[in-house]
């Protein structure tokens, strides 16, 4: 019996509106919001799924509803296998979830980053805060809106802007992916801004 098989036979006899998600790689499921923590709960207790990997998010766009939905990558370190679990998110203007961290602690950091990049709350996390951008940044970096070469926002803390002459700060790619050229110098190969658009800006002559 394959992997696949086996943790698909173990969820949907035991949740039925589980279903399978296509999947290039490790078995995937689509698992309602309601049901999201029994599922997590059953496959660490009883399918040997004892490692939580990862949590991160998708934003399929603002044109598409449901527009969130929270990806979790758990391992079984017995098995050797992974598994993939995704749940969308029920309100698009406010996206919430609930927390994992009562089953992993590990999961805290990873929601807490899902939160800071997407927005996407996480009901009964300990200290959801942002973890990468500071605590007032208005944005949502990885939200389809938000451009890749970033927005200039006012620096959180005076003395920093003042210490650095900076009065903006690009955030928080400043025009990213960023891309090397095969071959040719060191200078020639240093990874590079797909969009240079913020950079161009700055050094135009005042």
């Amino acid at each position: 019996m394959t992997a696949t098989t086996d943790v698909a036979t173990a969820l949907t006899e035991r949740f039925p509106q589980v279903t399978a998600r296509p999947s290039l790689d490790w078995p995937a499921f689509n698992v309602p919001v309601g049901q999201l923590l029994d599922v997590l709960r059953h496959l660490r207790d009883k399918c040997a799924f004892d490692l939580l990997v990862d949590v991160t998010a998708i934003d399929w766009s603002a044109a598409q509803s449901p527009r969130f939905t929270v990806v979790w990558h758990l391992l079984s370190t017995v098995r050797h296998t992974y598994v993939r679990l995704a749940t969308d998110c029920a309100d698009d203007a406010n996206p919430a979830m609930p927390s994992a961290t009562g089953l992993w602690p590990g999961a805290n950091w990873h929601e807490r980053e899902a939160y800071d990049m997407f927005g996407i709350s996480f009901s009964g996390h300990p200290d959801l805060r942002r973890i990468l951008m500071w605590d007032g940044y208005p944005y949502f970096p990885l939200r389809k809106e938000f451009p890749l070469a970033g927005l200039e926002t006012a620096l959180p803390d005076p003395a920093v802007a003042e210490e650095t002459g900076a009065k903006v700060k690009p955030a928080p790619y400043m025009g990213g992916p960023f891309v090397a050229a095969a071959g040719g110098s060191m200078d020639e190969a240093e990874p590079r801004a797909k969009d240079q658009s913020w950079t161009e800006h700055q050094e135009k002559p005042v």
